[in-house]
């Protein structure tokens, strides 16, 4: 960071990629110590409760796996956008290292897209191992696309940006904290991820037909099997107005800080 604290020319399109690798290696740095932890919470939450949900049943249809399995990449992704970002974030304003942080001389829109792509690239390990360990434990085929890459690579960026906007939105680090509970709670329990969306009651069914996470599997599980997806356009337009919404809440965080 020094040398670009030095620098006489702090514009330009070489200045912002030059702060932009020096914020992801920053970021990267400051989190080599949880890569581990990351690693084991991804998997705990994509295949551990892949694994789980089939415990819930005594006989379980190619029907039902292909559904559990498929929900593994978003239970893999959710963890990530909308636990470890708000958290890393949670702990700076703890640490009293916020400001330092905002003070650093780099353009701020680097500070976060350096966190979009590092805690993006950091979901898709995880969403490969929980899914190749669910496959095992269910013993089915899947029906891969292309179009799975792009629809991870989006709910991984929309969770992202979730977490980013709502934990630097607030200021009071316990709220973060408690918001994050309630997602992670919501997410396993009363989210249509591992199982169809048409199990829940009709008002409950349109709650999450507006909420994220039913669509972030939706566009996942269309890119990983044939004929059991519908309206997948509806869920990406969803996921992206989401991650659209949260990027302008995110400009508007960057901008009112002096």
């Amino acid at each position: 960071m020094s040398t670009l604290a030095d620098s006489s020319i702090r514009r330009g399109h070489s200045y912002w990629w030059g702060s932009f690798f020096s914020m992801l290696r920053f970021d990267l740095m400051s989190l080599r110590r949880e890569l581990v932890t990351v690693a084991l919470l991804q998997l705990l939450m994509g295949a551990g409760m892949a694994i789980i949900y089939g415990f819930y049943f005594d006989e379980i249809s190619p029907t039902v796996a292909t559904f559990i399995v498929t929900g593994t990449p978003t239970l893999a992704i959710v963890p990530v956008g909308m636990a470890l970002v708000p958290g890393v974030v949670m702990q700076h304003k703890l640490d009293e290292t916020y400001d330092f942080l905002w003070s650093l001389p780099v353009p701020r829109l680097t500070i976060a897209a350096s966190n979009f792509v590092l805690f993006t690239g950091l979901a898709l390990p995880g969403v490969v191992l929980s899914l190749v360990v669910a496959v095992w434990r269910y013993n089915i085929d899947l029906a891969v696309s292309w179009s799975v890459i792009p629809a991870v690579l989006l709910a991984a960026l929309m969770a992202n940006s979730v977490g980013f906007s709502f934990a630097h939105a607030i200021s009071e680090p316990r709220l973060t904290n408690l918001i994050v509970n309630m997602i992670i709670f919501l997410v396993l329990l009363f989210s249509p991820v591992a199982f169809p969306i048409s199990n829940f009651p009709d008002w409950f069914a349109s709650i999450h037909r507006v909420l994220p996470f039913f669509h972030m599997a939706n566009i996942i599980r269309g890119g990983l099997t044939q004929g059991i997806v519908e309206d997948i356009v509806v869920s990406y337009v969803v996921v992206v107005t989401w991650m659209v919404g949260s990027w302008a809440v995110a400009a508007w965080v960057v901008g009112r800080r002096r």
